[in-house]
């Protein structure tokens, strides 16, 4: 038999346009319950065109990219607090 869950990911940008800052938060939602998240920044410089998008794109794709290592840290402890040896994980 297959049990099936389900994962979710929310992402709220919230963007600072006097300073050229778009944040963004990515939070993880296991089987209903908010289980982990990730922050993610982009700066604008001054000289660059002001295109919202491209900063939107840059934080969250940051949150997610620290989300993702937030998993993976938190498979390897569980791992060892079974095993009692340390995780080696790969790729």
């Amino acid at each position: 038999m297959t049990t099936m869950r389900r994962w979710t990911v929310d992402i709220e940008i919230d963007e600072l346009e006097q300073e050229g800052t778009t944040r963004a938060e990515a939070r993880l939602h296991a089987d209903g319950e908010e289980y982990m998240f990730g922050h993610g920044t982009a700066y604008r410089h001054p000289d660059d065109a002001d295109v919202p998008r491209i900063g939107d794109e840059l934080a969250v794709a940051r949150a997610l990219s620290e989300l993702s290592h937030r998993l993976v840290l938190a498979a390897a402890e569980d791992i060892e607090q079974i095993t009692h040896q340390r995780a080696h994980l790969r790729g």
